[in-house]
């Protein structure tokens, strides 16, 4: 059983790769809860992040989430179903289609990502505004450096 307790600064920050371990724990959780609240799986929630802002075609999209080429076709199926996604003719190659959000995907990304926000909103609340500029620059060369 853990205690809610202040943490001794005596002991020392956590290294690295605990503290970022730990809170990529944080933040895939709160990533499945909204997920499930919505009846979607964390790839399909990943998915329709990646769409918010672009239109990829297939092999951009598999290389983003990880995945080969059949899991990545039922993933767009699936959610293509639902209504969430519809491929579309690559204006650049005509055997190529792009994803798009379709409006109930858009609408459907918009409420994770807000619910998101809301749950880094709380989990940031302590820190200050020099803080949460920090915690943004480092993340953002964290990534830059991974390619991402």
């Amino acid at each position: 059983m853990t205690e809610n307790r202040e943490p001794d600064l005596t002991e020392g920050p956590l290294n690295t790769l605990d503290a970022l371990a730990q809170l990529s724990f944080l933040i895939q959780g709160a990533l499945s809860r909204v997920a499930a609240e919505h009846d979607l799986s964390l790839p399909q929630v990943r998915l329709l992040g990646i769409l918010r802002d672009r239109r990829p075609g297939m092999l951009e999209l598999a290389r983003h989430l990880g995945l080969d080429k059949s899991s990545m076709t039922g993933l767009v199926s699936r959610a293509e179903k639902r209504g969430l996604v519809e491929r579309l003719p690559s204006p650049h190659d005509g055997r190529g289609v792009l994803v798009g959000l379709t409006p109930l995907g858009r609408q459907l990304s918009s409420r994770c990502t807000d619910e998101m926000e809301q749950h880094v909103a709380a989990l940031t609340a302590g820190l200050t505004p020099v803080e949460h500029a920090l915690l943004r620059l480092v993340a953002t060369k964290l990534l830059d450096a991974a390619g991402q």
